[in-house]
Parts: structure tokens; C-alpha cells; sequence
């Protein structure tokens, strides 16, 4: 019933009130429901490269990307979330956040301009057209969603930790920010805010930060929020271990099956939780998984990516990434570690995720990838140009997109790499796909 009252008093939603049934896939969150579109060879790509977003057209059959064009951004894209009638692409911005150059290298800033772009989405094209004024927000923007109704955007921030809602006009474009009547449990570093299926319930993803030499470890934990119409109400903090030794990063969520999979960053964990009556996840997780290929010997700064569940619910994929580097005749080259996608098969009965596959990126620091809507074609963003020994000489692994066909089986089988220009403090920091209407 509500469904039907939405669409009947807000007409320019109809699409996004039925689209939201049916499947739409992004880089920072993949299908709500298993559905395939009917046309599911016609898909965008979107990557950023600092303020630039550059479009992809995807051919999902011979697994290829053709660059299109860009537009610039008034700071450097942070992430992006499409609207569910697949109609505009929302854009979070800022000139604040940790150094675009190699991730870990400098304090990064907090930074002073900070907002959220629309964008139409040509549907024959994918093209970016920018679509009404800017919305501008409080702080940095580390993650941004709509509600699966398309009447509200939610933007997450790190730093403080933090959450708002923002109307979405009946035009698409960004409207007013909703005015919350509670205090609401932010923790200690968002760093991914989703919505989940029913619409009913708002999950922000705290994680915390790890301990230094000056600093005692901050716990992390999974907030939980009742949801409607874009407020918001403290419901529960999922928090094993009091959130020490606990750094939830990004979720995803099963398609069909109670089942919230979830990466933990520094402890290089994949773990699946149960959502408890629609409304919150239960306070501990039903299964932990190693996500490496060799555990026992993890490399400082060894850490795990976004994670994404196929559309079909049968597996899911998680992004090991690493970058730190060392001394090698006065400059820095790759220390080692696992740059790689891990594949797991998801046992349909009890949600237990099993390690099939690591497949090497082919490249350094995938801090994100995609799968397309069809859940033929999986794309990994390779964040930075790095130095790596090659035996006494030093050369360049470049930033780069790494495109896998998805087998039946759920493994990855690569096909190519497409080379993109970062560096110079600035690096492939968002990508996602967009299946076009």
C-alpha cells in the first residue's frame, strides 16, 4: 500500500517507486533484488581521477569498455550513487580527505568545500549532464546513497562521524536537507551508509580507527537506524568485543535471504550477519572468514576493500588491497601484498560464505569494483601508479580498470586492463556501473 500511495501522489516517481523492485548495480553497493533487466548488455561506467568523473560505454558480451567523455567536478568525486529509475547519478565531492596520491601517504585534511552534485544520465549514451545546484554539506562526504523509494539521498561522513537526508525533488534534483528530531548514534569513522531493502531500516558502517604508537584504538561498530521518509532513529550498535579489534568498513546485502555480508578492514575478515526481524542485525556474526589467499603472513597495510554480493545471491566478492612500500636504492617501491578479488560460493541454507577464489587485480590498491546488473562482468579499480622491483631495476605498475567475465561457477576468469592517468597526488579513487534504462 504504500508503494501505491507513493507513486499516486508523487506521479514523477513512478518508474523510481517500481524500478527500486527491480535491479539497478553500483560500485559502492550492488542489485537489491535478483531480478535481470531486459536489457542487460546496456550499462555505464563511471570512474574518477581526483574532480574528474570520466564515463565508460560497458559491452558486457565481449567484456570491453569504450571512454566516452568527463565532467569536472568542483573537488575530487568521493563516491556516487545512481537514483533507482537509473535516470541521475548522485555525486559527493570535497577537497578534504585522505591524499589522492598513494593511500596511506600523508595526514590527509579535512578540507573546506564539501557538497553533492546531480547528474541526468543520458539514457542512450550514459552521458553526465549536470542536473540543478549543488547541495552543500557540513564536512567531508565519505559515502552516499538514495533510499530505495528515491525520495531522499543519505550522505555518511568520516570525520566527525555523521549522517544526513536530503529530499530528492520531484525533478531529480537535490532539495532540503531533513532537520532530525533526535540525536542520533554515529560512532567513530562512517565510512558507508546503506538502506536496506525494506526501506524501513538505515544501516551507517563505523569503523572505528586502529591503534598507533600515540594513540589508543577507537572501536568500530554497525549502527542501526529505524527509517521513514528520511528521518532517522537510534535502534541498535552492533559491536562484537565492545568494537575493539573490529573495523566494519563496507556491507552488502543478500538479495533474497536475511544475510548482511560485511568486510572488516585491518582485520582482513569477510563475516555474515543475520537481520533480525527486518529491522536491525543480530549482535553477532553468524560466520568469519579469512579473505586472503595467504593469511599467515599479512604485510603492514594489508587491508580489505568493499564487498559486493552477485545478483543471483550465490556468491560474493571482496577487494584485498595493498600499497605500502619500502626502501629499495633510495626510492619506494611495493613492499608486497595481496592485491586481489576474493570469491566466495554462499551456502543457500545457512548463508556460510566458502573461499573458491584470489585473483589477482593486476594492479595496485583496488579500493573498488562492480559488477554489472547481469552478473556477467566484474570491473576492479586499481587506485594508483606504483614502483615495483623488477630485479635490479625499478618500473611502473600504472592505475588502471581490470576486467574479469564472471563464470557460472561464480569465478573470475581476467580478460584485459585499461590504463588510466593518476598520479601527481591524484588517483582512481570511485568507480561504479550503472545499468542504463
Amino acid at each position: 500500500m504504500s508503494i501505491v500511495w507513493n507513486v499516486r501522489q508523487r506521479g514523477r516517481f513512478t518508474r523510481a517507486a517500481l524500478a527500486a523492485l527491480s535491479v539497478f548495480i553500483v560500485a559502492v553497493g550492488q542489485a537489491q533484488t535478483p531480478s535481470q533487466p531486459s536489457k542487460p548488455n546496456r550499462a555505464a561506467l563511471y570512474a574518477s581521477v581526483g574532480p574528474e568523473l570520466t564515463d565508460y560505454d560497458v559491452d558486457v558480451q565481449h567484456a570491453t569498455l569504450i571512454k566516452r567523455g568527463s565532467v569536472t567536478l568542483p573537488a575530487n568525486v568521493q563516491e556516487a550513487w545512481p537514483h533507482p529509475s537509473r535516470e541521475f547519478l548522485y555525486v559527493a565531492w570535497s577537497n578534504g580527505g585522505p591524499s589522492q596520491g598513494a593511500p596511506g601517504r600523508g595526514p590527509g585534511s579535512n578540507g573546506t568545500e564539501h557538497g553533492v552534485s546531480a547528474f541526468r544520465i543520458d539514457p542512450a549514451s550514459g552521458a553526465l549532464g549536470l542536473h540543478g545546484q549543488p547541495a552543500t554539506l557540513p564536512s567531508r562526504p565519505i559515502h552516499i546513497t538514495t533510499d530505495i523509494s528515491g525520495t531522499h539521498v543519505l550522505v555518511a561522513y568520516n570525520d566527525p562521524s555523521g549522517i544526513t537526508a536530503h529530499r530528492i525533488n520531484p525533478d531529480g534534483t537535490i532539495g532540503s536537507q531533513v532537520k532530525q528530531t533526535a540525536a542520533l548514534d554515529v560512532g567513530i569513522y562512517a565510512h558507508q551508509v546503506r538502506v536496506d531493502p525494506s526501506n524501513k531500516t538505515v544501516i551507517l558502517v563505523t569503523r572505528g580507527n586502529g591503534p598507533t604508537a600515540a594513540k589508543a584504538e577507537d572501536p568500530g561498530a554497525i549502527k542501526t537506524f529505524s527509517y521513514k521518509d528520511g528521518l532517522l532513529t537510534n535502534r541498535a550498535s552492533i559491536a562484537p568485543g565492545g568494537g575493539f579489534n573490529f573495523q566494519p568498513r563496507h556491507l552488502d546485502f543478500h538479495p533474497s535471504r536475511p544475510w548482511v555480508f560485511v568486510s572488516l578492514e585491518r582485520q582482513n575478515k569477510l563475516q555474515v550477519y543475520r537481520m533480525v526481524s527486518g529491522e536491525t542485525l543480530g549482535s553477532q556474526p553468524l560466520f568469519t572468514k579469512e579473505t586472503l589467499a595467504d593469511p599467515g603472513h599479512v604485510r603492514t597495510g594489508q587491508a580489505v576493500g568493499t564487498v559486493h554480493v552477485h545478483p543471483n545471491g550465490r556468491f560474493v566478492y571482496l577487494a584485498n588491497r595493498a600499497s605500502s612500500t619500502t626502501d629499495f636504492e633510495g626510492k619506494p617501491v611495493f613492499a608486497g601484498g595481496e592485491n586481489a578479488i576474493a570469491v566466495y560460493a554462499i551456502n543457500q541454507d545457512t548463508g556460510e560464505p566458502a573461499l573458491i577464489q584470489n585473483i589477482d587485480t593486476r594492479g595496485m590498491h583496488p579500493r573498488t569494483f562492480a559488477l554489472d546488473s547481469s552478473g556477467r562482468m566484474l570491473v576492479a579499480a586499481n587506485q594508483v601508479p606504483l614502483s615495483v622491483r623488477d630485479g635490479n631495476s625499478v618500473k611502473t605498475v600504472p592505475a588502471s580498470l581490470a576486467v574479469y567475465r564472471i563464470l557460472d561457477d561464480g569465478q573470475l576468469d581476467f580478460v584485459r586492463t585499461y590504463n588510466v592517468e593518476a598520479g601527481g597526488g591524484r588517483s582512481l579513487f570511485w568507480m561504479g556501473i550503472v545499468s542504463l534504462p
